[in-house]
Parts: C-alpha cells; sequence; structure tokens
C-alpha cells in the first residue's frame, strides 16, 4: 500500500494515467463501433461531437476516454495557473491551460488531450533531472552517518550520531563512517575522505590529525576526541552551502525570469490579436501552445544545479550560480606563494661552512643555540634540523633582540651570535671578508632564504631555508593556462631573488614580491583596472584585504574551516592544486551549456512560429517538438555531471610517486644538508 501510494503522489503518476486513457480511447476508436460508441446526451454535447468529427455522429466513447485523459492531465496544471495567477504572476502553465481548456470548448479533445500528456510528460522530466542534477547534494546526505560508538563510564555506547556530546571519545572501526568532526588520539587507520575533499584515495591518520564526519574508516581503528557535532560539522556545513548554491541565481538566470515575465502576456495578446484577425480559433490556441517558453525557462536552473553538483562531487564548492558565470570570465589569477604553490612547511636546506676552524655540524649547533629562543618562523625548520643531527639545543640563549628586516642578536654562552643578512653585520661591525654575502646571493637565486651567521666578529657560514614547491605546482600553473586564464600572478612578502625563482621553476607570468597585506589588493586592484576578472588563491588570513577586492574569493584546503566554507567565493575542500584550474574549467563548461540551452530553446520556438503561420504545425505537434526541445536541454545540462577525464588523468598522474620523483627531480629539489 505505501509503495502504491508513493507511485500515485509522483510525478509520473499523473502522466502514466493520461497516456493509458489516450491509448484506450485510440483503440476503441480503431476497433469499436456501433451502438458502443453512441453515447446519448443534451443536444449540445451532440452539436460539439458533430463540430469535433466533421460530420453528424454524436460523441463517442472515445471522445469521453480523451475528454478524460485531457482533465486528468490538464488538472493540475490548471489549478497551477490559477495560483500563480492569484500572485499576479502570468507563466507558462496559463498557456497550456487556456489552450488545452479552448481546444476542449471547440470539440477538439484529441488536442486537448495531447497538449496536456505532453506538457505533464514534460513536467515530470524537469522534475525527475532537477532530482538528478542534485544528486551530489543527495549522496552527501546520505553519507551522514547514523550512529557513533562512544565511551561512556569506560564502556562503549552506540548512540545516534546527533547525540553526540562535544569533548566525548568517538571509537572508529574498521569500515565505519566518522560521526563527528574531531582529532585523532591514539591509533592508526586509513579514512577515505572523498564525500569531503573529492579526493578517492585513502589518507593515513595517527594521533593529532583531523579527520571529518561522513568519512569512512578503510582499516585501522581510531579513538577521536569530537571537536565538531550535529550541525557545527564540516559535512553539515557542506550540506548547507550546495543546497544554499544550487538555489541561488545567477545573473543569466534573473534576466530570463524577466524576460518570461513579459513574453508570456506577450505570446497571450500575440494568440488573442491572430483569433481576432483571422476568427481562426484553432490557430490562435496553436500559438498559445508554440509559444511557451518552458525550455528557455530550465535552461539555466539545470544547469546550474548540475554545473554546482558535479563540483561539490568533486570537493569543489561553489556559492552560487552568480559566483558560477563569474568564475567562467577570470582571465587573472593570483596567488599567495606560501602554502599555495609552496608546501608552506619551509625545512633547511643548506649549511655553507665559511671557518676553516669549524665543521657543518659545529656552524648548525650555533644557529640552532641561537635561534631556540627565536619566535621568528625560519627558526622551527633550523632546530629541527639540529636536533635531527644530533646537535639541538638543551636550553634558550641569555637573550635574544630581534632586529626587525634584519636578524636577530643572541647570547649563547657569553657569546655574541647573529644570523640575519648582510646588514646586520654592518650594524654590529662584523667584517665580511670571507664571502659570505655572494653565498647569500647564490642561495637566495636558488629559491632559498639565506642567514649569515657570525659568533663574536666573525662570521662562520650560511644556512638556507625553503620552503618546498609542490609538485604539482607547474603542471597547476599550465592548466590555469590551458582554462583560458591570461595571467597568472604570484603576491608574496618574501624577496625578489626567492620570488623569481619559484616563479621561474612554476611558469608564473608575473611575480610582485616584499608586499605587506595592502600591496596585494593593490595589484588585484590594479589587474581589475586593466580589465581582468580576478581570482584571488590564498589563506584568508594577511591575505583578507585582498581576498576581498577580488571577483572570486579562493579558499584552499578549506576542510574543517567554518570561516572558509562559508565566506569563500569558491571554497576548494581538498590541499589539491588542479582543483583550482578544474574548477574554472567546470565554469566555463557550465556557461557554455547555459548558453547553448538558450539557443536551442529560442531556436525551437522561432521555428515552431513560423511553421505555425506557414500551416504545417498543429497543437498537438506543437508541443511534441516543444517538450522534444525541453528534453534536449535537460540532456545538454545532465553533460555537466560527467567527469572530466583529463582533470582526473592529471591528478591521478600526480598523485603516483613516480610522477612526484620525476616532478621534484626536475625541479632540483633539494634534501636537508644539501
Amino acid at each position: 500500500m505505501n509503495r502504491l501510494q508513493k507511485w500515485v503522489r509522483s510525478s509520473w503518476s499523473v502522466p502514466v494515467a493520461s497516456g493509458l486513457l489516450i491509448l484506450l480511447a485510440l483503440g476503441i476508436e480503431r476497433l469499436g463501433g456501433g451502438a458502443w460508441n453512441t453515447v446519448i446526451g443534451p443536444q449540445w454535447w451532440i452539436d460539439a461531437g458533430a463540430h469535433a468529427h466533421g460530420s453528424g455522429h454524436a460523441f463517442t466513447l472515445a471522445s469521453l476516454l480523451m475528454l478524460a485523459a485531457a482533465v486528468v492531465a490538464g488538472y493540475g496544471i490548471v489549478v497551477k495557473a490559477v495560483r500563480a495567477l492569484m500572485v499576479k504572476v502570468v507563466g507558462i502553465d496559463l498557456l497550456v491551460s487556456i489552450a488545452a481548456i479552448g481546444a476542449t470548448l471547440i470539440g477538439n479533445f484529441w488536442e486537448a488531450a495531447a497538449v496536456s500528456f505532453l506538457f505533464a510528460i514534460g513536467h515530470a522530466l524537469e522534475s525527475a533531472t532537477l532530482n538528478r542534477t542534485r544528486s551530489a547534494l543527495t549522496e552527501l546526505v546520505a553519507v551522514a552517518p547514523d550512529t557513533a560508538i562512544v565511551m561512556r563510564d569506560g564502556e562503549q555506547v552506540e548512540v545516534p550520531a546527533h547525540q553526540v556530546r562535544m569533548g566525548e571519545f568517538v571509537l572508529v572501526k574498521n569500515g565505519a563512517k566518522v560521526p563527528v568532526d574531531g582529532q585523532v588520539v591514539s591509533g592508526t587507520g586509513a579514512i577515505d575522505e572523498a564525500s569531503i575533499t573529492g579526493e578517492s584515495i585513502p589518507v593515513e591518520k595517527s594521533a593529532s590529525d583531523q579527520v571529518f564526519a561522513g568519512t569512512v574508516s578503510r582499516g585501522g581503528f581510531l579513538q577521536v576526541l569530537a571537536t565538531g557535532v550535529g550541525a557545527d560539522t564540516t559535512l553539515a556545513r557542506i550540506i548547507h552551502r550546495v543546497e544554499e548554491a544550487q538555489d541561488a541565481k545567477a545573473r543569466t538566470q534573473a534576466f530570463i525570469d524577466r524576460f518570461s515575465t513579459w513574453y508570456t502576456p506577450a505570446v497571450i495578446v500575440l494568440a488573442l490579436a491572430t483569433w481576432l484577425i483571422t476568427q481562426d480559433v484553432v490557430l490562435a490556441l496553436t500559438l498559445l501552445v508554440i509559444g511557451c517558453p518552458g525550455a528557455l525557462v530550465i535552461s539555466i536552473p539545470v544547469a546550474i544545479v548540475a554545473g554546482i553538483g558535479r563540483a561539490a562531487r568533486n570537493g569543489i564548492l561553489i556559492k552560487g550560480g552568480e559566483y558560477l558565470e563569474t568564475s567562467a570570465r577570470i582571465s587573472a589569477v593570483a596567488v599567495d606563494k606560501t602554502g599555495t604553490l609552496t608546501e608552506g612547511r619551509p625545512r633547511m636546506t643548506d649549511v655553507v661552512v665559511l671557518d676553516p676552524a669549524l665543521d657543518r655540524t659545529e656552524v648548525l649547533r650555533w644557529a640552532a643555540a641561537a635561534e631556540a629562543g627565536s619566535e621568528h618562523p625560519l627558526a622551527r625548520p633550523i632546530l629541527d634540523a639540529a636536533q635531527e643531527t644530533g646537535v639541538g639545543p638543551g636550553g634558550v640563549p641569555a637573550g635574544v633582540t630581534p632586529v626587525p628586516g634584519k636578524g636577530i642578536v643572541s647570547d649563547v654562552g657569553g657569546q655574541r651570535v647573529l644570523i640575519g643578512n648582510p646588514p646586520l653585520l654592518a650594524q654590529y661591525d662584523v667584517t665580511d671578508d670571507v664571502g659570505a654575502g655572494p653565498a647569500a646571493r647564490e642561495l637566495a637565486a636558488a629559491g632559498k632564504t639565506p642567514m649569515i651567521v657570525a659568533v663574536g666578529s666573525t662570521v662562520v657560514g650560511v644556512i638556507a631555508v625553503a620552503d618546498q614547491i609542490r609538485p604539482d605546482a607547474p603542471a597547476m600553473v599550465a592548466r590555469l593556462h590551458d582554462a583560458g586564464v591570461q595571467k597568472v600572478v604570484m603576491l608574496t612578502g618574501d624577496t625578489r631573488l626567492v620570488a623569481d625563482s619559484i616563479g621561474a621553476r612554476t611558469g608564473i607570468d608575473e611575480i610582485h614580491a616584499a608586499l605587506l597585506p595592502e600591496d596585494k589588493l593593490d595589484v588585484v586592484a590594479r589587474l581589475q583596472r586593466e580589465g581582468h576578472t580576478v581570482a584571488m588563491v590564498g589563506d584568508g588570513v594577511n591575505d583578507a584585504p585582498a581576498l576581498a577586492t577580488a571577483d572570486i574569493g579562493v579558499a584552499m584546503g578549506a576542510a574543517g574551516s567554518a570561516v572558509a566554507v562559508e565566506t569563500a567565493d569558491i571554497a576548494l575542500m581538498g590541499d589539491n592544486l588542479m582543483k583550482l584550474p578544474e574548477s574554472i574549467s567546470l565554469a566555463k563548461r557550465t556557461v557554455s551549456v547555459m548558453r547553448q540551452n538558450i539557443a536551442i530553446a529560442l531556436i525551437t520556438v522561432v521555428l515552431l512560429l513560423a511553421g505555425v503561420f506557414a500551416g504545417g504545425v498543429t497543437m498537438s505537434a506543437g508541443m511534441l517538438v516543444h517538450e522534444a526541445s525541453v528534453l534536449v536541454v535537460i540532456l545538454n545540462a545532465m553533460r555537466l555531471m560527467r567527469n572530466d577525464r583529463g582533470s582526473t588523468a592529471m591528478a591521478k598522474e600526480l598523485r603516483s610517486p613516480s610522477r612526484r620523483r620525476d616532478v621534484e627531480a626536475a625541479e632540483g629539489s633539494t634534501s636537508v644538508g644539501a
């Protein structure tokens, strides 16, 4: 019974019932005869029947079945038209209603049934297609976990996922869905994060790593501290964002809506004028059917929903139709260096010994001892390298004095140790007579950040720290160019030599170095004045002014960041650079499909109108062609749901270990102690 009720309430029940009545009517008309086909009724019925058949015959059972088919299919259409009129909206349903009722009144029951039936099928197809294009949202909802195993009073307790409390410990076993956002406390495991990042390869997780609700354990056992539950999880935020984005209108869609507001009444006026001039009711009613802008109205939303759904399935969140359209026009991309083109995890790469009395280990020991009390970001890689070498400092220096723009001065065991650039040496009257300056410039030209080390008044060496270029950064820049981006610009606060080196190895078109946050904003504004549509990729902190100014702000690696998911125009959930050109390519494909759909819809209407006035298109034939154009528009939009094979292949290639080694070798990557 429940299954029957579900079918009756579905969008297909009406066209199926109407279609069966039409088939039955056609069968009786062909096979039946005699008294069986005659219906006794009032004279106006008989007259209407005679008019419909062009003879003196009365109404037949076949005619009544056709009328019933028209009523079954047309009832809902008329109800919608009346409701729309009550709120002063003249829509497509009104055109079809007038045509079907008019055809019925003149006794043309076949045309009334055919028009209503075909329109009902079109409506069912539209509903099914929008549900299909929203499948990405459905899939996201489907991966939401139902239950969780938590530790309460020392025991494992299974509870509904939404009842997990913040701060509780959750157990994730092999094959189970992760029920919360949280931090791994103990255990190891492989987690499939495709529902969040779009990446199909499981990620190894261990203590202190972050996990997300809706991801799936593919092996191992994890104990997770819940830091996000229920509506506060990354998955819930993604579902909310995709839902809003698919309902948001693009500028083109808003224009089409305004166009339809005037177009539909114009069709009614045209049909009325045609009837008054020609006195041909059938021609006027046919114009109403032919003029339905159904394909035009659905052409944009079905493409937007499909495009945003495809992006979400690949771990790309686009804020809405307007941003999708803007992304298709992107001609310049500004990227922050650290964390975007580079890994954002600097490490020590070189130790150049300049004092014959010392070796590499001794120079590193002095540098680490001096940096032990420093808060500078580049202190960490030096301390890590010293720890790995076995010369890590046992304490902190007696004093550390930062010298802005130059370096630091430390007191290590009564010895003054300088770490910085040549101006720091000059400030403290330390003479560079061993070639530290040229060595530092050579390292900087290789894309590394050099620091001269002086103990007392003697220069002992130069150490260098580098943030490694991401293996896929050069391919990302190349793919952006392939996607139609004219200019890829790097914005960084690093030195010119380091920036030039990284730019040369990644194929960047324009480099801006030694920038403050407000300087980045100025560069973005200048690109816009030059006529570019600018996308800015940054971390959202020191890049905030530039992100706000850009036409499209892109947050990369946004998984787990509520602010990035909610505020970025495009949020790339994973840390995969190739998602950036993929998002632009998808936006361009979506806008291209939108334009194709508009062209299909308009050309169909124009040709049908010409056919009507030429006398070769009937009401039912016109509706058939009209619904066929709707189907073509739908199928065209559905192409967006297919994977972009090129980007998928590139991503897989770059994820392969052998390919990564090849790229690293080509870039001349160096290891610690090189």
